[in-house]
């Protein structure tokens, strides 16, 4: 598989040019210094993502307001920031994007696509407080019925996923 964009030119240890190399056979291609020989490591990004219920049984979702999939369906969820762990990430970001506090009731699963630089960790939860709102990331928050979710105009792959895992009861509590 060659090596993910964006295509790094330049060693962060000493500056000098980066070649793609196969270091061991069945590995995939890396970055490496034609200077120092640093190996420039390109690693996946984790994000996180909570399928919150309310009490009466319906899904909370969000209608991105940037790209990708501006104007699209996802439930709340974002980057887990370095040094943070992925629940209190998920907490976060139910609170940023939704306007809910949250509590974490199972996990659904763990994503992860070929070619994609992505790990995303999926949450069930319910609803604490808050009121549902959006932020500058979203256009739109809504409580849909379970058969009403609008699966054409869901964002990613990884939405669809989690949100069939979850309604088909596959999420294992905490």
């Amino acid at each position: 598989m060659p090596i993910a964009e964006p295509p790094y030119r330049y060693c962060p240890a000493c500056g000098g040019p980066l070649q793609s190399r196969h270091l061991r056979a069945g590995d995939p291609a890396r970055l490496v210094c034609t200077v120092c020989g640093f190996v420039f490591y390109l690693d996946p990004k984790v994000a996180v993502g909570t399928i919150i219920t309310v009490e009466d049984g319906r899904i909370v979702l969000v209608r991105r307001a940037i790209e990708p999939g501006y104007g699209l369906w996802v439930f709340p969820g974002g980057y887990v920031d370095r040094g943070e762990t992925v629940t209190t990430a998920a907490l976060r970001e139910a609170r940023e994007e939704a306007g809910l506090e949250i509590r974490l009731e199972g996990l659904v699963n763990i994503y992860s696509y070929p070619g994609r630089p992505l790990i995303i960790i999926v949450y069930t939860a319910t609803v604490l407080g808050g009121e549902l709102r959006v932020d500058e990331e979203s256009i739109e928050a809504q409580l849909f019925e379970r058969g009403d979710i609008p699966w054409s105009d869901l964002a990613f792959v990884s939405t669809r996923d989690a949100l069939r895992d979850f309604l088909a009861g596959r999420a294992r509590p905490l």
